[in-house]
């Protein structure tokens, strides 16, 4: 899914700001949204990948002006509305006034028809693929060839998993790329790696 939240990459955002030893929480109420999203997770309501895409489908403007913390808090009552756990009248109720919510769950996808299972030292290339739905390959990647390092254990396929589609287990690869290929012209060299998911990857 190409949208405001995949900035991996990109270009013209400034220095990353960051304060040296700041608190994880800044209030209590970031730490209780936190605590609602675990929560949510370990009964089964929703699983991370459902909880990632939601956060994913939040209106644009919104989800740019928002803490971390925030967009945590949508996408959990949202998945919480979609779910039957509450009304969108009970939260606003609650609220004392407008909630934002995220923006319709739209169709998944199941795992590639036809994997590969690859090796160290296999040149590999991502798919030059462009998906409506949730999808955990970074855009920065997309059309891109490197070489796998290795295996990880296998997860269900997150652009099925999300949506609620039959996911099957498949394994990540962790790819090295050259950062000059990633960022031609743009780029010190450099070794980038990613997590790929086995649907993502072809052979070279």
């Amino acid at each position: 899914m190409d949208s405001v939240h995949d900035l991996g990459g990109k270009q013209g955002f400034g220095l990353v700001r960051f304060t040296q030893g700041a608190p994880v929480f800044h209030d209590d109420w970031e730490l209780r949204a936190n605590a609602l999203y675990v929560l949510a997770v370990r009964r089964g309501i929703f699983n991370m990948d459902e909880y990632r895409h939601a956060i994913e489908r939040m209106e644009p403007r919104h989800y740019l002006a928002a803490g971390y913390y925030e967009r945590s808090l949508t996408g959990f009552a949202a998945l919480c509305v979609e779910k039957g756990v509450v009304t969108r009248e009970e939260l606003e109720a609650r609220a004392g006034g407008f909630f934002p919510l995220t923006l319709p769950l739209g169709p998944g996808r199941t795992n590639a028809p036809a994997r590969v299972r690859f090796q160290p030292g296999a040149r590999v290339r991502v798919k030059e693929e462009y998906v409506s739905g949730h999808v955990r390959m970074p855009a920065y990647i997309r059309g891109k060839t490197g070489v796998v390092v290795r295996e990880s254990p296998p997860y269900p396929f997150p652009d099925a998993h999300a949506h609620g589609v039959k996911a099957e287990n498949e394994p990540t690869y962790d790819v090295r790329f050259r950062a000059e290929d990633l960022w031609p012209n743009a780029a010190d060299p450099a070794d980038v790696h990613a997590a790929v998911f086995q649907s993502y990857l072809e052979s070279v």
